[in-house]
């Protein structure tokens, strides 16, 4: 049975599609086999595409989206999620608020990870911001991502 994690930001058009789409690149490399990574956003307009700057970004990284719809965060995906990724601190607190039950699966994304010295910060929000914007926020998601992987592999193998 495959593992599942969640990645939420506020439309699910840039930074929490840009996650998904980097964490399935990166457990492939990593020979991480039984997860599948999906996202939704905590104020989503269900059907809208990945903006067209997420794509290219990711396209750069050998990385697509095929068939990629935004989707509201909703009790069916918490309550498949093994773990949820937050984008920012009030994308976790909007969770806490609406779905307090699926508290302990809550995490922010940069949780595992040191951006800037700091562990735990915010992920950029590049919409609207352009090209530049976009780039930083993969590399901010790349660098989070991997210690994501190391923290859910670290969970998995302390079972």
């Amino acid at each position: 049975m495959s593992r599942k994690v969640l990645f939420v930001c506020t439309g699910n058009t840039c930074r929490s599609p840009m996650a998904e789409g980097v964490f399935r690149k990166l457990a492939k490399e990593a020979g991480v086999k039984d997860m599948e990574a999906s996202s939704a956003g905590v104020a989503a307009q269900p059907g809208s595409a990945a903006s067209a700057e997420t794509l290219t970004v990711l396209k750069k990284q050998g990385v697509h989206l095929e068939g990629f719809q935004s989707e509201m965060v909703s009790d069916t995906v918490l309550e498949e999620a093994e773990a949820v990724f937050c984008m920012t601190n009030g994308h976790l607190e909007m969770l806490e608020m609406m779905h307090p039950e699926y508290e302990e699966k809550y995490h922010l994304v940069c949780d595992f990870v040191e951006v800037d010295g700091k562990v735990g910060v915010d992920v950029p929000d590049p919409i609207g911001m352009g090209r530049e914007a976009y780039e930083l926020t993969s590399e901010v998601l790349n660098e989070a991502i991997a210690g994501v992987l190391a923290f859910l592999e670290s969970r998995e193998s302390s079972k």
